[in-house]
């Protein structure tokens, strides 16, 4: 398999960062795989390093900067050469109206979303840096767009994510850096069991009677931007199902 370097994703234990980790695998990217269930980091790693890819795996708590700046401080030298870092790690908890909202779900959130992001970007990027290029994708959400009720908190931490890749995209270009953002519509993977609390027929209700998007949909705009030549920087996507035209509007047909 031709190698086509290194790819550093977070959240790749499920959903969009799991279906973008097989797809940079048949690319030809070795990959450094991170989040907090390890079993399924080393199942993961079993499947990918059997059709011939080299794989490296990080189990850490992205909300801790203690432990994210460990993890990647002790990362082999062979493996700092980081051609692409895909910021996937992010989640929803909870759809209550501001002034009923539960702080430990914001800080969840909050921590989540923004301060992940920022923690291992700040870890990563002066190893870009040093290696004198890189590719930085951001995954956003339509949230980050548009608002919509008991959305609040989180779609905050989305607009932030949106601010950031914007203001990556501004400084980093002199270090040859391209930012990309991905801002993805109701899709189906842990998202809605994650902001449910486990609750299985409250998750399954959101994606009834239209046709969701799929993880391996965004895994595919990924590939798409990676592609690109140079001279190319795709600077964002926003990415829906064809049922929902606006956040927080979805049309289901009954027959579905």
């Amino acid at each position: 398999m031709k190698e086509n370097g290194i790819a550093l994703i977070t959240g790749a234990t499920a959903g969009i960062g799991q279906a973008t980790a097989i797809k940079l695998a048949s690319m030809g990217y070795n990959l450094i795989l991170t989040g907090r269930r390890f079993e399924r980091l080393k199942a993961l790693k079993v499947q990918l390093e059997a059709i011939g890819n080299k794989i490296l795996i990080l189990c850490f708590d992205i909300r801790n900067w203690g432990e994210v700046q460990a993890a990647i401080d002790n990362i082999p030298d062979s493996w700092k050469k980081i051609n692409v870092l895909i910021n996937n790690a992010g989640l929803a908890a909870g759809l209550s109206k501001i002034q009923d909202g539960s702080v430990d779900d914001w800080d969840q959130m909050i921590d989540t979303n923004v301060k992940g992001l920022l923690y291992v970007s700040r870890m990563v990027l002066p190893l870009m840096i040093v290696n004198g290029s890189g590719h930085v994708i951001n995954i956003g959400s339509i949230a980050g767009k548009e608002v919509y009720d008991g959305g609040n908190i989180y779609c905050g931490t989305k607009y932030m994510v949106d601010a950031l890749s914007k203001s990556m995209r501004r400084e980093l270009i002199e270090q040859n850096i391209k930012v990309t953002a991905i801002h993805p519509g109701a899709i189906e993977t842990e998202f809605s069991l994650v902001r449910f609390k486990g609750d299985t027929k409250k998750a399954a209700k959101v994606y009834e009677g239209f046709e969701n998007l799929i993880a391996e949909d965004i895994a595919e705009s990924i590939e798409f931007v990676l592609n690109r030549p140079a001279r190319v920087n795709i600077n964002e996507l926003i990415i829906m199902p064809k049922a929902q035209p606006a956040a927080g509007v979805i049309i289901k047909n009954k027959n579905l």
